[in-house]
Parts: C-alpha cells; structure tokens; sequence
C-alpha cells in the first residue's frame, strides 16, 4: 500500500470516529496526532482538514446525488469515503480524478459492506461527470 493510500486510511479512521462519536475531526486529528500511534500523515491531515473545510458543500453534494439515501442513514464508513472522495475529485488538484475514485471503491472493498464499493463508485463517477458544473 502505498504513502498516500495509507493516509486516506488514516484519515478515513479520524474522520469516521469523529462522525460516530459526534465530536469535531479537527480536535479528534489533534488528538491522534498528539499519540502518534499510529502516526497521521500530513497528507491525512490535508484530507482531515480539506473535508471539514468544505463539509457543507460535500455533504449537500451527497444529499443530492445519492439516490435513494438520506446522508445521515448512510453506513458512516461509507459517507466518510465519499467525503474524502469528492473531496479529492473537486479541490485535491494534484490527484488524478481516476485515482480519487479508485482509490475511495478499495477503501470501501476492504472496510464496508459488499454493496457499498459500487454505490461509493457510482456516486463519485456522477460527480466527476458533473465536476465541470460543480467546481469551486
């Protein structure tokens, strides 16, 4: 696995406690980053903190373009893979769309339900079709 991959992991494990204990993912980053065990890599962080600053904006682009789904009834792994996600596709310039996307479907193959890679993959390819309407 590569550094990036395990820092989308990393920042997947962060964000996801901080959506089940209902605290702030900043505080919850501060806090793993305080232990350092296991480390948080700056680029766990850039996600951590790229997500909350544009959580509003994600989240309503989950709302509308999960068909069939309430976001808070969403598995929480699965939001917070698609937060990274879209996250990725619309503000991480330096990351390739294709690899946003592939890499938010392992998350989801290796840590969520057996449906959950298709619908994270599907989410993200209609976001990336609309990404020309939907970028900043």
């Amino acid at each position: 696995m590569g550094a990036r991959s395990k820092a989308r992991k990393r920042a997947l494990d962060v964000l996801y406690e901080a959506d089940v204990r209902g605290t702030s993912a900043l505080e919850t980053a501060a806090e793993r980053l305080a232990q350092a065990d296991p480390p948080v890599p700056a680029y766990a962080v850039t996600l951590i903190e790229g997500v909350v600053a544009h959580r509003a904006r994600i989240d309503d682009l989950l709302s509308t373009y999960a068909e069939g789904w309430v976001i808070d009834r969403m598995p929480a792994v699965d939001r917070n893979v698609l937060r990274i996600g879209i996250y990725e596709l619309l503000y991480a310039d330096a990351v390739p769309d294709a690899v946003a996307i592939d890499e938010a479907v392992e998350l989801a193959k290796k840590l969520s339900t057996d449906e959950s890679p298709n619908f994270v993959n599907g989410l993200l390819a209609r976001v990336l079709q609309l990404k020309p309407s939907l970028t900043p």
